[in-house]
């Protein structure tokens, strides 16, 4: 063990006053971090991981909480030991950023949008470190260069919302290494990035930890990042400590219950290697017989060819058209009765358009979309209403989908009152029979969204989407969001509707563990166009081009002796999916490598 230590918690406790009186975010939890070291912190939401964070920067004050009890000791530059917790916040200010440096979970809320990377990028610099102008602005540039972010002269004088997620993510990493502090904080640092901008930050992370002996304290919900990260692994559940130890120890014997049925939860890529069909998951705590695998039909209901959808972009005094984003280029896929087709694939390669474009959320360009025997594209508005009963679509931020003033009752029964399909006694005993289905108590149906959690939210979403008996429904990153365990349950909670209701889905996500779990068929998305697409288990074991190749090797795998190296990774930048008026681009050939597993052979750049 290491002499020294960075940081100590000591009994932390941290409460925030309500209406109610007092509610415990932390109740008791003590652990060390030393130079040199990672040490992440592991549980779901509410599991007070992130406030044992914000007390160490002090910051949870602002939040409405007050440490009631315990020390954190924290040694600085200078080799004197303080205790955070009674130091004043003139001080705090000075370590803050400048010894202690943190990494938020949402960079479009940690940047300030009214000033340019540069000047956020200086500002640290500028205060606790003296540097004058020039001295400011060339370590601004190097930390762009060390966090690998593409053209960083021009990217100094850009604001954030010129930049992409990913990229803002690194501006965000490259600030909190600014001054070279003595512990990093990431809270939740890669939890909205795509496969592999977050394979690179991850390497980075561990490049610089290694180069400058900063301790890190990595705050995640992700098993398999953890496995990629830390050394030391402390669990929490419910404000408190429940188990700690190296990073072997937790993976490959974990002592406390809660532990062994996170680490069950996990989908891990390469679990279904050897079998054809999907099969909902085996978790803690569930008895009797293992889960079916879901065979579905062969009987084709969605036929999509040729879809292509751009939006225009428009400029000058006039706002005439300029350019096209081309977000979705040449594509065609079926779906059979009661199976998953999945679309994989980076931020802005056009998955979500496609799912949206089925059901003319968005306006397609060209191609044809036939459900069953109704052509889609060829209805009306009135006969479009009436084909939408049997296609539905499960967002991502069940949040945001859902209408804050309604009661949950309300909500699952409004699309059968929309479409007459039932009501009075009738109506209610459906819902009741919904929230039956999604494991959802009948109390709930009284309740509005605000009082659910995330996972709660989606399974609401979820009802809401089945209530009409839907043939298709377009699941876009629905689990994305969700704590662990509540994923595994909801994508349980999935297949099992598809095995008793023949439902088919077209589920677009970005985590590769997942889909492989799902999934019937698989179409990669790289720029617009389906690289590569066919049975899952073909395109999982014998990836056959380089962008599926690259995605496959950047997914980080929940073991600890299976990590990824920086010399794995080679991403080329993704060029620019804007292209002129007059542009023209050229059909999609594939070529068939195995039955239904078909390569694109144009040139994708890529």
């Amino acid at each position: 063990m290491l002499d020294s230590t960075i940081a100590r918690i000591e009994g932390l406790r941290v409460e925030f006053q309500t209406k109610d009186g007092p509610v415990v975010g932390v109740e008791d939890v003590s652990f060390d971090i030393h130079p040199g070291e990672t040490v992440c912190v592991v549980g779901e939401s509410g599991s007070g991981k992130s406030v044992s964070s914000l007390s160490l920067m002090r910051l949870v004050e602002y939040g409405g909480g007050t440490i009631a009890g315990g020390r954190l000791l924290f040694e600085r530059r200078d080799g004197k030991e303080i205790d955070l917790c009674d130091t004043d916040q003139d001080l705090m200010r000075t370590i803050r950023g400048n010894e202690i440096g943190m990494i938020f979970q949402e960079p479009m809320t940690a940047l300030n949008p009214v000033f340019t990377v540069g000047r956020q990028l200086t500002e640290g610099l500028r205060v606790h470190k003296k540097f004058s102008k020039s001295q400011a602005e060339a370590r601004a540039l190097e930390l762009l260069h060390q966090v690998r972010i593409p053209e960083p002269e021009r990217r100094l004088h850009q604001y954030p919302h010129e930049l992409s997620g990913g990229m803002r993510q690194r501006v965000v990493i490259a600030m909190a290494l600014a001054c070279e502090p003595r512990l990093l904080i990431a809270d939740e640092p890669t939890t909205a990035l795509d496969v592999t901008i977050q394979a690179e930050i991850l390497a980075l992370m561990d490049r610089l930890k290694r180069e400058t002996g900063t301790a890190v304290m990595f705050i995640t919900h992700d098993m398999a990042v953890v496995a990629q990260m830390a050394d030391r692994v402390v669990v929490m559940f419910r404000g408190n400590k429940v188990e700690e130890g190296s990073v072997e120890e937790i993976f490959e014997n974990p002592q406390h219950n809660y532990t062994r049925a996170l680490l069950a939860a996990v989908p891990r890529l390469g679990e279904m290697t050897g079998t054809d069909l999907p099969q909902p998951m085996r978790l803690l705590g569930h008895k009797g017989a293992a889960p079916e695998p879901i065979k579905g039909t062969d009987e084709p209901l969605l036929t999509v060819k040729n879809l292509t959808t751009r939006f225009p972009v428009t400029g000058g005094f006039f706002r005439r058209l300029v350019a096209n984003v081309h977000a979705v280029e040449d594509v065609s896929f079926t779906i059979n009765r009661g199976q998953t087709l999945s679309l994989v694939g980076e931020s802005g390669c056009g998955k979500s358009s496609a799912g949206r474009s089925l059901l003319r959320l968005v306006e397609p360009q060209s191609g044809s979309i036939h459900l069953g025997d109704t052509d889609i594209l060829g209805l009306n508005v009135d006969s479009l209403r009436s084909a939408r009963r049997d296609m539905q679509m499960i967002f991502q931020d069940p949040f945001a989908s859902l209408n804050p003033q309604m009661r949950l009752l309300d909500q699952v029964a409004e699309p059968m009152r929309n479409y007459a399909t039932a009501s009075g006694k009738e109506l209610e005993d459906r819902v009741a029979g919904l929230f039956d289905r999604v494991e959802l108590p009948r109390s709930f149906m009284r309740r509005y969204p605000h009082e659910l959690s995330g996972g709660q939210r989606q399974r609401i979403a979820i009802a809401r989407a089945l209530a009409l008996n839907p043939k298709l429904i377009v699941a876009d990153e629905a689990v994305s969001a969700l704590d662990v365990s509540v994923q595994a349950q909801v994508l349980n909670l999935m297949m099992e509707l598809q095995a008793e209701l023949g439902v088919s889905y077209l589920f677009i996500s970005h985590d590769m563990a997942v889909v492989e779990r799902v999934s019937h068929y698989v179409g990669v998305m790289y720029l617009g166009r389906i690289v590569e697409i066919g049975p899952r288990r073909a395109v999982f074991e014998n990836p056959q081009h380089p962008y599926t190749q690259a995605l496959m090797k950047a997914v980080p795998i929940a073991d600890p002796r299976r990590r990824k190296s920086e010399k794995d990774l080679n991403f080329k930048p993704i060029p620019s999916p804007i292209h002129p008026v007059d542009y023209e681009p050229e059909p999609s050939v594939y070529k068939e490598v195995t039955p239904g597993h078909n390569v694109l052979i144009t040139d994708s750049g890529y």
